[in-house]
């Protein structure tokens, strides 16, 4: 009787150990597949997420007061102050008066326009504009400088919806939340409304930017309500782009 059992267990023994061999050898190649997939996928995430990103925020802000608190630093430098309202004033008023002028020549903007300037400080833009003959203007910065500029985030635009026909900024790079700089262009500005952007793609803007622009293709992202009428080569205080949208109706 011993000898039948020993004998019938011993195949069920021997099956046992290849299954269990078995699992001992694939585990560490199932382990491996697994490991290898993973480090794919991460490495094809970041590839693409690093491809799509021309538009990158700067690091740095612990607070968003902290970034306010930087831009008032800039802002409310004396000497910058001065030389603004004295040395810059008339240099940019000439400069600022050519580019309205031939935003009206192009049946961007007219006489009767309500016209927007983001990020205006002294509100150089705005005695342009009404030089050229849209006295309907209004500068927004952090400071106010009246009567030209009143103060104003422009993530947060102290404007009811679609007061605006045209919308002008050259601080896009100050935007630490370009989505809310953009949509709160789009929220003021009325249907058929145009906003003018000059920013810098080709060169890095100074220590006080909060984001750098590679490609207008990020920009055409953000302007979800909007279409593109036409981008140009400008020369525009360090910036070298001029990005045009219009607003849907």
């Amino acid at each position: 009787m011993k000898e039948t059992s020993l004998s019938s267990s011993k195949p069920s023994m021997t099956i046992s150990k290849c299954i269990f061999f078995g699992v001992l050898v694939s585990i560490p190649i199932l382990l491996f597949l697994s490991h290898r997939n993973s480090s794919s996928t991460l490495v094809s995430s970041t590839t693409t997420s690093n491809s799509d990103s021309d538009l990158k925020i700067r690091p740095g802000y612990a607070t968003y007061d902290s970034y306010i608190q930087k831009q008032l630093n800039k802002t409310l430098n004396p000497k910058l102050r001065k030389i603004w309202t004295t040395r810059d004033w008339d240099r940019k008023i000439q400069v600022f008066s050519k580019f309205f002028g031939e935003l009206k020549n192009r049946k961007l903007i007219s006489d009767s326009s309500k016209v927007l300037c983001i990020g205006a400080r002294m509100g150089q833009e705005v005695e342009a504009l009404k030089r050229v003959g849209v006295p309907d203007s209004v500068g927004m910065d952090l400071v106010p400088y009246p009567p030209l500029v009143v103060k104003g985030d422009f993530h947060n635009q102290p404007f009811d919806d679609e007061t605006f026909d045209l919308e002008f900024s050259n601080v896009f790079d100050h935007a630490l939340y370009p989505e809310k700089f953009v949509s709160e262009i789009e929220r003021t500005l009325k249907p058929g409304g145009v906003c003018v952007l000059h920013v810098a793609l080709s060169r890095r803007a100074d220590k006080y930017s909060a984001n750098d622009l590679y490609s207008v293709e990020p920009l055409k992202k953000l302007f979800m309500r909007s279409e593109l009428v036409h981008t140009r080569t400008v020369d525009g205080f360090g910036l070298d782009t001029e990005v045009v949208f219009r607003k849907k109706r």
